[in-house]
């Protein structure tokens, strides 16, 4: 069995994300992280997407209607999510980082705004909540996000948050690295 950097990030999340939840899916892509969370949040919960190119909205929102779920989604950085939700009110938050796949490699999430985002995801995450970040760094794309990030992401602390990261260590090319973070 092939396990892929999704299907071990969706493994995890499974452990944390309930019925009647509220999620974020922080850059909707083409929409597979958000279908996985609707689907675990159910008709009760709510999954709300943030991505700043419109095509991955719309392939988001047809892969939603497809399988007849809802979510809420919107053309805004994912560094003002925090504009959107009450603090402490979220179960699970996802990030993919690099680029849309099949898209524009020019339009890539950047150091910068992801750990803004990353910060805005902490205020928003309740007592036991994740973040996952998959971290995209090979090709034309990422290793300065990649780097900002872990560092950020060492100086959390470690009373309030464990940091977990994951290496697919036999992988060549600069495989992606799955990231956790949980509210203690």
């Amino acid at each position: 069995m092939r396990i892929s950097i999704v299907d071990w990030t969706h493994q995890f999340l499974m452990q944390y994300v309930k019925e009647g939840d509220i999620c974020i899916d922080a850059t909707v892509g083409n929409g597979g992280d958000m279908l996985f969370l609707a689907r675990l949040v159910g008709e009760q919960g709510s999954v709300t997407g943030f991505d700043i190119q419109q095509i991955a909205l719309d392939h988001t929102r047809e892969k939603l209607e497809q399988h007849g779920v809802n979510g809420t989604l919107y053309l805004d950085s994912h560094a003002n999510m925090a504009e959107y939700f009450e603090p402490e009110s979220v179960a699970a938050i996802v990030f993919n980082l690099g680029y849309l796949p099949g898209g524009d490699h020019k339009l890539a999430t950047k150091g910068d705004s992801t750990i803004q985002a990353m910060e805005a995801g902490l205020s928003l995450l309740k007592k036991g909540g994740v973040i996952s970040l998959c971290i995209y760094s090979g090709g034309d794309s990422g290793f300065e996000e990649k780097e900002a990030v872990l560092a950020y992401l060492k100086e959390l602390d470690h009373r309030k948050y464990l940091v977990i990261t994951n290496e697919f260590y036999n992988k060549p090319n600069h495989p992606p690295m799955p990231v956790f973070i949980i509210k203690n």
